[in-house]
């Protein structure tokens, strides 16, 4: 084995020796099978199960393989002189049924090992969401999710959507085998009715949730705001989930829809951090802008529901007033007042700032 193989030589000598003794162990099997009754041998316990299952890692199936090809050309070259006489043929024709039992044997103890290796990873997958959702970026977090190969990833995007009927074990092998096609590394978790991706090193959010969308189930599809980094990706999981809940309250929401179009919806099942950016991306500009004329404006249109001839005369001002200001509440918010769902969130974000801060704690009835 070491003069044929070159990455024999290069293992340590624990593994040498294991891999000696997995060989010894597999010749004494092969003569106790074949002086016997030669029915189909324990070989996965009998050779391999005297090795550790650590070794699949240093050692990989196609080398494995290798090995065993090695030994049985040795044992076959040599068959003929350990045989009685005549039975050379006989003892050539019992080490190829024993080498077929070996090699699946080999298969067998290789896919156990992925199997595990599988389950681990995903175990690990979880705990990395479930940690980056709650808030939890602390070493133990960074420790798993450079396990998982995500080390050195940057630009992270969380895409949430709904758990489809039937079994999930289809539904994460299709998310992951779909990003792996697009070269971008994924973390999946289900909690409960709603499935949370954790996309690394993406340029466009919404493509990534479009390219989701067919493995996951009816309903919202929510991309939460790009962040930097997997330890920033706590505040964005908990956009996309906030927004996968209150997604409801907006009926010709699209699909996927973001996480900051749904703000106002978000704020009406409780988000506070939803709450405050309605305040801060609306009503503070409005305050600010034009001596507090434009939302003035902005309440006078939406409370009054007069058009623009109807809001000027509620204002005594010119209508070519009230259209210059809707120009500039759309220039300082970013929200058309023309735009019936631009309008509702302005509308909540105003009914908001008249309720003043939002308590800590639930109001008690």
């Amino acid at each position: 084995m070491e003069a044929d193989h070159g990455w024999f030589r290069a293992l340590s000598a624990e593994d040498r020796s294991w891999v000696g003794l997995v060989a010894q162990a597999g010749i004494t099997s092969f003569v106790q099978w074949l002086g016997g009754e030669q029915e189909r041998p324990a070989v996965t316990a009998d050779v391999f199960g005297t090795a550790p299952r650590e070794l699949t890692r240093s050692i990989s199936l196609a080398q494995t393989l290798d090995l065993i090809r090695t030994v049985i050309t040795v044992v076959e070259r040599d068959i003929s002189g350990l045989a009685a006489p005549g039975e050379g043929a006989h003892a050539r024709d019992a080490v190829l049924r024993y080498s077929r039992e070996v090699a699946f044997a080999a298969a067998e103890v290789y896919a156990e090992a992925a199997e595990a290796r599988g389950a681990w990873d995903a175990r690990l997958e979880s705990l990395v969401v479930d940690a980056v959702i709650r808030g939890e970026a602390d070493d133990a977090m960074h420790s798993r999710a450079a396990a998982l190969g995500w080390g050195a990833v940057s630009a992270v995007a969380v895409v949430v959507g709904s758990t489809p009927a039937g079994p999930t074990g289809p539904v994460l092998d299709a998310l992951h085998r779909t990003a792996r096609r697009q070269r971008t590394p994924l973390l999946v978790a289900i909690h409960g009715p709603r499935i949370v991706c954790l996309g690394g090193d993406v340029e466009d959010a919404m493509a990534l949730a479009g390219t989701l969308e067919p493995h996951l189930g009816e309903g919202p599809l929510v991309v939460g705001p790009p962040v930097p980094h997997l330890f920033a990706a706590g505040r964005a999981a908990r956009a996309a989930i906030s927004g996968h809940t209150a997604a409801a309250a907006w009926p010709g929401a699209p699909r996927p829809v973001r996480a900051d179009d749904l703000v106002a919806e978000r704020a009406l099942v409780g988000d506070l951090p939803a709450r405050n950016a309605l305040e801060a991306r609306i009503v503070r500009p409005l305050q600010e802008a034009s001596g507090g004329s434009l939302l003035e404006t902005a309440a006078a249109w939406l409370d009054g529901g007069l058009g623009v001839e109807g809001t000027a005369r509620a204002l005594i001002v010119h209508p070519n007033t009230i259209r210059y200001r809707l120009a500039g509440i759309a220039r300082s918010t970013g929200y058309d007042l023309t735009d019936p769902h631009d309008a509702q969130t302005v509308r909540l974000a105003l009914a908001f700032h008249r309720l003043g801060p939002a308590p800590r704690a639930p109001l008690r009835g």
